[in-house]
C-alpha cells in the first residue's frame, strides 16, 4: 500500500457485518499504523457543538495494535479544524486495498480547544462483550483521552 492508492473503509459490528463503507485515499502506512483522507459521504447533520458536512475532509488513523482509531475533521468550506473522533474499536485489519475495524460503540470527541466528550456509553455497556474485550475497550479510552490531555498542555 502506497501513498495516493485508493483504500475502502469497512466499519463493522460485533457480528462483523459492515455499517457503514466509503472510499479514501492512503495518505501513508507504516508499522501497523495506516493514515488516510477521506471525505464526509452523508447530508449535513448537527454533532456536538459543530455541523458534520458532506464533503467534509477526514484525515483518518487507523492502528493495528491500538484499540482505537481517530479521524481529525476538517470543514469544507473554510478548511477550520473542527474536533477530532476517537472511536474505541477493535484494532484495524488492514488489508489489500481495505481497513476494516469493529466498532465497539464507545467513542471520544475532542475539540479543538481540547474539551472532551466521551459518547454512546449507554450504546457500550448494552453490547454483549466478554469482560477482557470490554476492560480492553475502556483501557483504549484512557489511553485516548490521556494522548489528548497531553496535546493539549503542550500546545499552551
Amino acid at each position: 500500500m502506497k501513498r495516493g492508492d485508493a483504500i475502502r473503509v469497512l466499519k463493522r459490528d460485533l457480528s462483523g457485518a459492515v455499517t457503514w463503507e466509503y472510499s479514501g485515499r492512503v495518505l501513508a502506512f507504516s508499522r501497523g499504523v495506516l493514515r488516510i483522507e477521506a471525505f464526509f459521504d452523508r447530508q449535513d447533520m448537527p454533532f456536538q457543538d459543530t455541523w458534520l458536512k458532506r464533503q467534509d475532509r477526514f484525515l483518518e488513523t487507523y492502528y493495528t495494535c491500538r484499540w482505537y482509531n481517530i479521524f481529525e475533521i476538517y470543514d469544507r468550506d473554510d478548511g477550520r479544524l473542527k474536533g477530532w473522533y476517537c472511536n474505541i474499536s477493535h484494532p484495524a485489519v488492514i488489508g489489500e486495498g481495505s481497513v476494516s475495524f469493529v466498532d465497539l460503540a464507545l467513542d471520544l470527541w475532542v475539540t479543538p480547544q481540547g474539551e472532551q466528550k466521551i459518547l454512546d456509553e449507554e450504546e457500550f455497556l448494552a453490547l454483549p462483550l466478554d469482560v477482557q474485550t470490554r476492560q480492553q475497550a475502556l483501557r483504549a479510552l484512557e489511553e485516548v483521552r490521556l494522548r489528548f490531555r497531553r496535546r493539549l498542555r503542550r500546545a499552551t
